[in-house]
């Protein structure tokens, strides 16, 4: 006789399934099957956790509250804590850097800026490895070692890569990286070899090296950490319920996320469904994704839509044409086949959200406001900001609404684009497709002056930046 779960956590996890998320598929596999894609039909595959009864769940958020202030290693962590919404037993071998328990700012002259009353900004750089990709790399990784594998693989822009080595030294398992040659900053690219993983520079974009990891996920020695993994998602989940904390459980009108591989929009608009299902929010915040203009594949197939139905009722699209030479400066999102893209659109329109895209240069000067408020981002981060400023011109976004908007990485992540951009010398190269080259002009430009060293002159100087 099975033996019955003794806690609320191996109780979830008892009836966790990896399912496909195809409507005439939806077949179920084992947690331990490893698997990326539907074997059945090649669907995208989630896991779909039992989650907590509503009697049990009414008790949930004082108990993570708690759990906040307790010295256990797993307590401490911002995944983990939260142990009762995701697919693993209770005392999994989880594999942590107290990631999350990242800060929600307010962030006035943003605010300003795009036209809102206030605005809240949700800076998951603030996680060890400088990017929101730790909370759900802990996850994978945990898994990685459940399954007993050996060696960790994932392709990068640079984010993943440095979270999947840190998780992957921290667990003592073998970490293999591909990267697009020359198309990543040399802080990311510095954090991957300091944490000891193998470095494979591909030629190629992110999407090739995509294409590789698929093919490489085939070998049963290699487990794959991007987010084609479902796992990925669960631990980023974490970051709806943190946002939910923070806010005291009563849901923003709008959260508003950066657009790449489409994983972290995925995620959160799996946490805030399954809030949605337990009862401890009373409806879902309307998720919106931006993506940079040169790397849009989603926001285009978004506009294409039918929009006469209402969002929630429109039947997601087969396919997604992809941008075969994705181009923009902020490397981070600079991805032009999505491998979450079904389902980081599913979430969106079950929330009546939108996906746009914004410029270079809507994106450059957002960075620099997102700076004046003391925060500080790298550039893929400034989307948000970006694209609410738009949807505030449009209409989409009132004034008086509860925006957050989901800061993905460090400002230290790639810092040669900020001081370029406050030197007048920031510009994106001509691209593959014939695009000519195209430089930012920097509405907030804040360039070092050169100031003779004495006191009168760097008083005159003080006095005319006044």
């Amino acid at each position: 006789m099975a033996k019955k779960p003794t806690s609320v956590a191996e109780w979830a996890a008892s009836g966790a399934v990896q399912r496909c998320i195809e409507p005439g598929c939806a077949g179920a596999f084992d947690l331990n099957e490893r698997i990326y894609v539907c074997p059945r039909c090649g669907g995208s595959i989630e896991v779909e956790c039992r989650l907590p009864a509503p009697r049990a769940a009414r008790l949930l958020p004082k108990l993570w509250a708690a759990r906040a202030a307790s010295p256990d290693p797993c307590d401490l962590s911002g995944v983990w804590r939260f142990r009762e919404m995701l697919p693993f037993g209770e005392e999994p071998p989880f594999v942590t850097l107290f990631e999350g328990n990242t800060p929600l700012y307010h962030a006035p002259r943003s605010a300003q800026y795009c036209g809102l009353a206030d605005l809240r900004l949700k800076h998951q750089g603030m996680n060890p490895t400088g990017s929101f990709k730790d909370t759900g790399m802990s996850a994978a990784v945990t898994q990685a070692v459940v399954l007993g594998a050996r060696t960790i693989v994932c392709a990068s822009t640079g984010n993943t890569a440095a979270s999947l080595a840190a998780y992957a030294g921290r667990a003592r398992l073998n970490a293999a990286i591909l990267l697009p040659r020359g198309q990543i900053s040399a802080a990311k690219l510095a954090q991957s070899l300091d944490y000891g993983a193998s470095v494979c520079e591909i030629d190629g974009n992110f999407d090739d090296a995509m294409r590789l990891i698929r093919e490489l996920g085939e070998d049963p020695s290699i487990y794959v950490a991007n987010s084609i993994n479902p796992f990925r998602i669960e631990g980023q989940k974490t970051v709806a319920f943190e946002i939910m904390e923070q806010c005291l459980w009563q849901a923003p009108d709008h959260v508003v996320v950066p657009g790449g591989n489409m994983g972290n929009s995925t995620a959160l608009g799996k946490g805030f469904q399954e809030l949605l299902e337990l009862g401890l929010i009373s409806r879902l915040p309307k998720l919106s994704v931006i993506q940079a203009e040169g790397a849009a594949p989603v926001a285009s197939l978004f506009a294409s839509l039918d929009r006469r139905r209402r969002p929630a009722e429109t039947r997601l699209p087969e396919r997604m044409a992809p941008v075969e030479h994705p181009r923009t400066l902020a490397t981070a999102i600079k991805i032009g086949a999505p491998v979450s893209w079904k389902k980081a659109l599913r979430s969106v329109l079950r929330s009546g959200g939108r996906v746009i895209a914004v410029s270079e240069q809507e994106i450059a000067d957002a960075k620099a406001m997102i700076g004046r408020d003391g925060i500080g981002c790298e550039p893929a981060s400034a989307t948000t900001v970006a694209g609410m400023k738009k949807l505030v011109a449009e209409g989409y976004i009132k004034r008086k609404e509860s925006v957050i908007g989901v800061l993905t990485g460090h400002m230290l992540k790639d810092p040669d684009y900020t001081s370029r951009y406050h030197q007048g010398t920031l510009s994106l190269d001509a691209g593959a497709n014939g695009s000519p080259a195209q430089a930012i002009q920097g509405a907030f430009r804040n360039a070092p002056a050169r100031v003779a060293a004495t006191k009168a002159a760097v008083l005159e100087f003080l006095e005319r930046r006044l």
